[in-house]
């Protein structure tokens, strides 16, 4: 069954069924995955025209496998729903448009329905699987005055688990107030439709987790200076995301792609000598980027690879100009090829 709204043609029938969503993922949400930057004009509204532009260069020209939209590189804190719901709209849009993209397959595209409310992640949710996303993830809760028990987070994702039929990622960050543990994290991984884990955590904790899960799950960090090395120790499937695969490739220069795939292939000396050649790029990125400010200055460096980058929303703050040239002079000296 399809849909029309906004102009736009939406897929409102399910790739798999909810009991098949683990199997689907275990195919399907692989690869490079990177977490969208949203480009605001001078007024702080959403530049579609823009937006779309970066997504085509991102699934047509870097042909990642997937993209995470509306999280909190996108921005959505800043975000009315019907804001959230649009990037959403147009991302699937594009990824539609896009097709098979000769034979790479379709690029996945997985929405991030987090909020404090309860009700607008269901909505989020529903939402995407009306206009025919491919998995939801959702942020571990913020939880106050002692209330974030294993017990509580539990029942929050089961709950989850039971409303929403699209695959369902989790996604944990200590910026929410607390680190789930591995064995908690495993016993939401039994959850029929919990399909993968963004576990932003320290590296020991993720490793168990894998021991524990690894079979049920994906299980995947944002480190990009760790997946290589998470692909060869823990077989790992999946980068889970945030920018680099898009602020470290260019159409030309897609060297995360190329080491990724060596890795996969098994020739693992060669995958580390590519992984390793980014290195000046990585310290170009991070030595230029002001405490504070990492979405203004990534959206710096994207406009230096040729893409839209454009102002960030209240609250958050721009660079300034001194700021702006560091960026300049550091994607200068980086090697990056545009």
């Amino acid at each position: 069954m399809a849909g029309l709204a906004n102009g736009i043609q939406w897929r409102q029938t399910l790739n798999y069924k909810k009991s098949e969503a683990k199997e689907y993922a275990r195919e399907h949400l692989v690869g490079v995955w990177a977490a969208n930057l949203t480009p605001f004009d001078d007024q702080g509204r959403l530049d579609e025209a823009a937006y779309r532009d970066n997504l085509r260069h991102w699934i047509r020209d870097l042909q990642l496998g997937g993209l995470f939209i509306a999280g909190k590189q996108a921005e959505f804190f800043s975000m009315s729903l019907a804001d959230r719901k649009k990037l959403m709209e147009i991302a699937v849009d594009e990824a539609r448009l896009a097709g098979n993209r000769g034979g790479v397959g379709h690029c996945g595209i997985i929405t991030s329905c987090s909020d404090t409310q309860l009700d607008t992640v269901l909505e989020l949710a529903q939402h995407s699987q009306d206009i025919g996303a491919d998995y939801i993830i959702v942020h571990s809760p913020v939880l106050h005055f002692g209330a974030d028990t294993d017990d509580t987070i539990y029942e929050y994702y089961r709950y989850l688990s039971e409303q929403v039929q699209l695959g369902m990622a989790m996604w944990n960050h200590p910026d929410c107030g607390y680190t789930m543990s591995p064995e908690l994290c495993n016993r939401i991984a039994d959850l029929p439709n919990v399909v993968a884990i963004k576990y932003s955590s320290e590296r020991a904790h993720y490793i168990r987790l894998t021991e524990l899960a690894g079979h049920k799950i994906h299980v995947s960090n944002p480190s990009e200076e760790e997946w290589l090395d998470n692909i060869i120790e823990l077989n790992w499937k999946l980068y889970l995301c945030s920018t680099p695969p898009f602020l470290l490739q260019t159409k030309k220069d897609q060297r995360m792609n190329e080491y990724t795939r060596l890795a996969f292939a098994g020739d693992h000396a060669a995958a580390r000598k590519v992984r390793d050649s980014l290195e000046p790029v990585r310290q170009a990125f991070k030595a230029s980027k002001p405490k504070g400010k990492p979405q203004a200055h990534a959206k710096c460096w994207q406009e230096q690879l040729g893409q839209h980058g454009g102002q960030v929303r209240r609250p958050l703050l721009q660079l300034t100009d001194a700021e702006r040239a560091q960026v300049v002079s550091a994607f200068a000296q980086s090697g990056l090829q545009r």
